[in-house]
């Protein structure tokens, strides 16, 4: 998360929290990947397999002060979350802010 948050400070981090058992979640990775089209120099952005890796959701929401939402993603800029969405909220568009 330091690394990420070093990146941060320059590049637009974004963390996609992804459920593999519901059906929810892939609907909404789904979407999200067809949408996304933004510059690496921009944005990057992570997958976090929630269930092979809820400690680090854990210290996500510790970290960032964000409640734990599956799918959630997560806008990280300068070490702090300055935007998050979760479920039907999740839209690749709404990055464009953030570029």
């Amino acid at each position: 998360f330091d690394e990420m948050d070093e990146i941060s400070a320059t590049k637009s981090i974004v963390i996609f929290k992804h459920s593999t058992r519901c059906s929810i979640s892939r609907m909404a990775l789904k979407q999200f990947e067809a949408a996304f089209n933004y510059p690496e120099d921009k944005i990057v952005w992570y997958l976090l397999d929630l269930l092979n890796h809820r400690d680090l959701s854990n210290e996500i929401a510790d970290r960032y002060k964000v409640t734990h939402q599956s799918p959630q993603i997560l806008v990280i800029q300068n070490g702090k979350a300055v935007f998050n969405a979760s479920h039907d909220s999740i839209a690749a568009e709404d990055l464009k802010q953030f570029t």
